[in-house]
């Protein structure tokens, strides 16, 4: 068993690697709210709601992952996350993918605080919904 390294993680977004661009890239589940639940969800512990967390860079580039989030916020995108970095998924180093909603940060989105470094980058802080629980995939398509 390998466990999930800090430098191996890869980010598709609609076809788009986009890994150079990122610093973060997290799954998140979290209670849904509703004002409706079944019997079967709430047996099955409730509804979830998954997130894909994103820290990218601002790079107003057209090609780039911030000129997606700028352009495209309320369109749905599929994604591949790669938590090993490997590039054909396998049973113990599976990818996981999905469908999420762009949408723009709340707070920085264009600009920010100086910075004596000369590498230091402006970024934005995004969190998209996903349209379902991530697929894992096991065997290339």
């Amino acid at each position: 068993m390998a466990a999930l390294g800090t430098r191996s993680l890869t980010l598709t977004i609609d076809g788009n690697e986009v890994t150079g661009e990122i610093s973060k890239g997290v799954v998140t589940s979290g209670e849904a709210e509703s004002d409706f639940v079944t019997f079967e969800e709430a047996a099955a512990g409730g509804k979830r709601e998954y997130r894909l967390d994103i820290i990218a860079v601002q790079d107003a580039a057209s090609s780039s992952f911030w000129d997606l989030v700028w352009s495209s916020s309320g369109t749905t995108v599929p994604y591949v996350l790669r938590p090993y970095g490997n590039e054909v998924p396998s049973e113990a180093q599976p990818h996981y993918t999905g469908n999420a909603i762009v949408s723009e940060p709340d707070g920085d989105f264009l600009g920010g605080e100086a910075d004596a470094s000369a590498s230091a980058k402006f970024v934005i802080e995004t969190s998209w919904e996903l349209t379902g629980k991530p697929t894992k995939v096991t065997v290339a398509e």
